[in-house]
């Protein structure tokens, strides 16, 4: 029956998607501004895990930069984890279409 057959690609697609989330926990991206003086570390799922920063960019004069360096390492590293992430799970979705 096709409907059987359906469910168990849907059971089967559930179990890869779980594994690919854990997978993309423990992978890390980096996001970096100011020619690497502010480092974010972001894991596969989007959190940020740690920030860096040059002491060279601590300016007690001149805050708003760094807080403009920090906003776009950050920016770079959630995009990288974004990309990341749609890799992998296009790797599962792109046989979707054989299922109908």
């Amino acid at each position: 029956m096709k409907m059987d057959k359906i469910l168990k690609q849907a059971q089967r697609m559930q179990a890869q998607m779980m594994k690919i989330q854990e997978e993309l926990k423990a992978k890390e991206v980096e996001g970096a501004a100011g020619g690497g003086a502010v480092r974010v570390i972001s894991n596969g799922q989007g959190e940020i895990v740690s920030i860096k920063i040059s002491p060279d960019v601590v300016d007690p004069d001149d805050v708003e930069m760094l807080e403009d360096l920090v906003l776009a390492a950050i920016s770079d590293a959630l995009r990288k984890s974004k990309e990341l992430a749609d890799e992998q799970m296009a790797q599962l979705t792109g046989g979707m279409g054989s299922l109908f």
